[in-house]
């Protein structure tokens, strides 16, 4: 994996070499630029709870490289199935970690099965079960940067030439392992040279998009200005937004759409004023187990937060205080889904249902072919 971002230049939010898990301290940004260093699985558990790194797909990726670390500190296992029980412990204690984000359970899941997989075939060793890991954790970041290529293609041909687009949050090379998913399709708009121009809402209380999406803008020399959250109806009623665009952690099977919080009245307010309004996610958010939006868990996260910016004390001490990290906007609210398979419109728990199948069909394939040649190597 190469370590270099290709939106912002700098490292790669995420990325795995000898062992160990490097990681931008998104907590430290914009102030400073440092990257952390996990070599346990406690260090993973710890950097994801903490938002050192956070967004969903990064949050996989993170997930994914922290059950390699597991098969690797199973030093004493004699079998493969006992690297294989490591790993099913460090995935039911990584994915605890942040329950909402629906990619942290997927990535690990699909770590976990390919462990299940190749702890099964005759010959596997704890050594060539732990190299079949680290492969399969390195190609899963990879086609986190793919995925998110391609979904920047598909979204940018709904952006209009010259377009004011609104952004809640940061979904961009930081939240991923590169390019990023609602930020992805600004970055190729621009690229493209279509003129835009991104109101940036600054996404209280952790104030990732005046820390996060601005720093990353800024960088990729996109036109923007930033605004305070409850700025945006303004601009919408004034006609001076044309299109909003945001990320996700978990899409429902009807298209309810849990992301930060302060989404769900965004686009409320957007359908008011008839601008069009996308979801951008990678197939592995969408969750069709979950049939609506009011079965997704919403994370709660500490009164810190909202009372205290760095040291400075907002609120009194003691006021009691109710920080949900994540809405859900219904449905109804929703223009369109974008996923690195094309634009999901309604009815969505059709159209969201044939981009998930294609999608697995594919790595389904991958897999098997994989599986084949391990077998013939063995």
């Amino acid at each position: 994996m190469d370590p270099r971002s290709e939106c912002t230049g700098e490292v790669r939010p995420v990325y795995f070499k000898d062992g160990k898990l490097y990681l931008i301290d998104q907590k430290l940004l914009p102030g400073s630029l440092n990257v952390v260093c996990g070599v346990t699985v406690e260090d993973v558990f710890k950097y994801i709870l903490d938002m050192t790194v956070r967004g969903a797909p990064a949050i996989g990726a993170a997930g994914a490289f922290g059950l390699v670390i597991a098969a690797n500190a199973a030093v004493g296992a004699k079998t493969s199935g006992d690297v294989l029980e490591a790993v099913r412990a460090a995935k039911v204690y990584l994915d605890s970690s942040r329950p909402t984000a629906v990619n942290l359970a997927w990535a690990t899941g699909r770590i976990y099965d390919i462990a299940k997989e190749f702890a099964a075939l005759p010959g596997a060793t704890p050594a060539s079960l732990r190299a079949a890991l680290d492969s399969e954790a390195q190609e899963l970041a990879e086609l986190d940067v793919r995925t998110n290529r391609s979904l920047a293609q598909h979204g940018a041909a709904l952006v209009p030439q010259g377009a004011n687009v609104l952004h809640i949050c940061n979904t961009g090379a930081l939240a991923t392992v590169d390019i990023g998913t609602a930020l992805g399709v600004i970055y190729e708009c621009h690229k493209q040279g279509k003129s835009i121009h991104v109101w940036v809402s600054e996404t209280r209380p952790r104030l990732q998009g005046a820390k996060l999406t601005a720093w990353e803008l800024m960088r990729g020399g996109v036109p923007m200005h930033l605004i305070v959250d409850s700025a945006s109806g303004m601009l919408m009623a004034q006609g001076k937004v044309d299109v909003f665009i945001f990320g996700a952690d978990r899409v429902a099977a009807n298209g309810d759409v849990a992301n930060k919080v302060g989404t769900y009245k965004t686009a409320v307010v957007a359908h008011e004023n008839g601008i069009p309004t996308y979801a951008c996610v990678p197939t592995s958010t969408i969750d069709l187990t979950t049939l609506t939006g009011a079965d997704i868990h919403i994370e709660e996260r500490s009164a810190e937060e909202v009372t205290l910016v760095g040291e400075t004390r907002l609120a009194p001490v003691g006021v009691p205080v109710f920080n949900p990290a994540f809405d859900v906007t219904p449905a109804k609210y929703i223009t369109g889904i974008i996923t690195e398979e094309g634009v999901c419109y309604r009815p969505f728990a059709q159209s969201l249902r044939a981009a998930k199948l294609k999608a697995e069909a594919r790595s389904k394939e991958a897999w098997e072919k994989k599986v084949s040649d391990t077998r013939k190597a063995l």
